[in-house]
């Protein structure tokens, strides 16, 4: 049975205020463009929820100039078909103009994270990630929000939000899904032509290279292990442009100089050909 659409917050609205205290609900949101990836997180929002809803939106606020917006894949009907193959029982797809009104001017202004490397690399990201996941928490008023560890930083701040706004929710943030070759999932891939795609596993061979490192020392300059992510990428003539490695606190996002027991995270941006694609690997 396919999931009930609604594409206007007054419609969503409407079946919410049915939904009795007490029900659990499980939230995904999206942009579209679904694969396996998203498809664990309704999976687990199915089995841990009397009710799931999935949203789909391609958040403008989140894009800066020159980034990939306008060719984002859309493929609405598609993305139905699978989520009602998954048990979802409400999509919420709204319009542009339904959550950005002409007169909108309320941001979210997370402070600090425009400093963290991907912030650096594209600035106010984390403005439309916070200001779309908090108008999106307040419109489905979820028990429980799911999200994928691929984009780390947004992750640290979805549970900042939640923490600092005192929401009555719970994030759970689920493991990266990877392809046979170790490729994260993203919808960005669709984008690699074939050379590129079979290039691409680069990426997560540069960064377990870095946690054997880790493994094999239990404590390590951070400088260490981005030399060693680094290395791995250049080695990859398709690798185009290496725009950051960042060994961070697990917790903030923040840098650390030394890895001991506490771990941390790597994260990267780089470019295939053209195509951007982050990743990173916990330690």
């Amino acid at each position: 049975m396919s999931p009930i659409l609604y594409q206007s917050v007054a419609r969503f609205r409407s079946m919410r205020r049915s939904i009795k205290p007490g029900i659990k609900i499980g939230f995904v949101p999206t942009m579209g463009a679904l694969h396996e990836g998203h498809l664990s997180l309704v999976r687990e929002a199915r089995n841990h929820n009397d009710v799931v809803v999935a949203s789909i939106f391609v958040n403008p606020s989140q894009f800066g100039e020159g980034e990939d917006f306008d060719k984002y894949p859309r493929q609405l009907e598609k993305d139905a078909e699978l989520l009602a193959e998954y048990g979802v029982d409400h999509l919420f797809a709204p319009t542009t103009d339904d959550m950005y009104g002409k007169n909108h001017v309320t941001y979210i202004d997370p402070r600090g994270f425009d400093d963290t490397p991907e912030g650096s690399a594209r600035p106010g990201h984390f403005a439309g990630v916070a200001t779309i996941v908090t108008k999106l928490f307040n419109i489905v008023g979820p028990t429980n929000a799911y999200f994928g560890q691929k984009d780390a930083a947004q992750c640290v701040l979805i549970k900042r939000i939640v923490k600092d706004l005192d929401m009555d929710l719970n994030v759970v943030v689920m493991d990266i899904v990877r392809e046979h070759d170790g490729l994260a999932m993203s919808s960005r891939n669709a984008y690699l032509s074939r050379d590129e795609r079979a290039a691409a596993p680069i990426i997560h061979r540069s960064l377990s290279a870095a946690k054997a490192i880790y493994d094999s020392k239990g404590s390590v300059e951070s400088s260490v292990l981005a030399a060693a992510v680094e290395e791995g990428l250049k080695s990859e003539p398709l690798v185009s442009e290496v725009q950051y490695v960042a060994v961070d606190s697990k917790e903030t996002m923040q840098p650390l100089q030394i890895v001991g027991n506490e771990g941390a995270i790597i994260s990267l941006a780089c470019k295939i050909g053209s195509v951007r694609l982050i990743d990173n690997i916990i330690l």
